[in-house]
């Protein structure tokens, strides 16, 4: 099995995770070992590094890249949202670092059966990232209702024509169901019109991102686990996530402020008085994003942000 994948950011996230030699380290979304493979690299034999993925792929080639590491590493198949109680299966309260690299792989993108890609016509709507759940895209796109499927698409999608693409899919699945991801490529196609389509890239991308969100519930895991995993960080822990997405980023930027800025007393009181205490700093105060270099190299990188936060005392 083949698992092509640039790393993004990979320079900077290392720089950033600050590693300490003998420290204990996660990747929540393991996917290639890219960044994985770097940062064992510069453990020693007392460090300890812990990989997470939901796909069964992205498990099975980072155990054969990461073999050499032998006992130093550990390799789960699950979501990062049960970071804590993995961890805590393999005797482990706390960490030095975490590392999330959000969105879609490019295995998975370059796999038309997984069916995230809207550029091969004959393969199922799929888009799962754990196929061990039963739902599919397929179950999205032909079960949502009209204005269901319109919230995903604005919302998640970002697409100024979500109600018309939405009117459409419901209207051909009156006909037929929808079954490959040419088929709603096809239909996305006809609902924008085409001196837009002229101006940027492929009109399917907004959608197909936004069913990826929804189906994985992507931005509700960000969401509900962020807290824990910093509340998992030893002190100088520090947690790096590189997001894609403009509402991904939102999530982290937001979370970031939260847990360093946490009172709530209104800005006239002289003191504080809510007893709600930092538990740590920003260190991107602005997202690092890919140098010229990086976005030559590797298009996919073009809207990636890496956002960095320090556990304190």
């Amino acid at each position: 099995m083949e698992f092509h994948h640039k790393s993004v950011l990979l320079e900077e996230t290392l720089e950033n995770l600050n590693i300490k030699p003998s420290g204990i380290y996660v990747d929540g979304t393991l996917g290639g070992a890219g960044h994985a493979m770097e940062v064992v690299k510069r453990l020693t034999e007392s460090g300890r590094f812990v990989g997470l993925d939901q796909d069964a792929d992205a498990i099975e080639i980072s155990r054969e890249r990461l073999k050499e590491f032998g006992d130093r590493v550990s390799i789960v198949r699950s979501n990062y949202c049960n970071l804590r109680q993995e961890l805590q299966r393999l005797g482990i309260e706390s960490v030095d670092g975490i590392l999330l690299d959000l969105g879609v792989s490019s295995f998975q993108l370059d796999t038309p059966q997984r069916g995230f890609t809207y550029r091969e016509g004959n393969a199922p709507l799929d888009m799962r990232m754990d196929q061990r759940n039963s739902q599919t895209a397929k179950d999205i796109v032909n079960g949502y209702s009209e204005k269901e499927l319109y919230r995903i698409i604005k919302d998640l999608g970002e697409d100024k024509f979500a109600k018309n693409i939405a009117r459409n899919i419901v209207a051909t699945r009156v006909q037929k169901s929808i079954e490959t991801t040419g088929e709603l490529a096809e239909i996305i196609r006809d609902s924008i019109p085409k001196k837009i389509q002229a101006q940027g890239g492929h009109p399917a991308k907004r959608t197909f991102q936004a069913i990826r969100i929804e189906l994985n519930r992507e931005l509700e895991v960000l969401q509900d686990t962020l807290d824990e995993m910093i509340d998992l960080l030893n002190e100088g822990g520090r947690i790096c996530i590189i997001t894609f997405h403009s509402l991904e980023d939102r999530i982290v930027k937001t979370t970031f402020k939260k847990n360093e800025n946490p009172c709530t007393c209104p800005s006239n009181f002289p003191v504080c008085v809510c007893g709600k205490k930092s538990k740590g700093r920003i260190i991107t105060k602005k997202p690092i994003l890919p140098g010229e270099r990086e976005l030559e190299d590797n298009s996919r990188s073009k809207s990636a942000k890496l956002r960095v936060f320090e556990k304190g005392k």
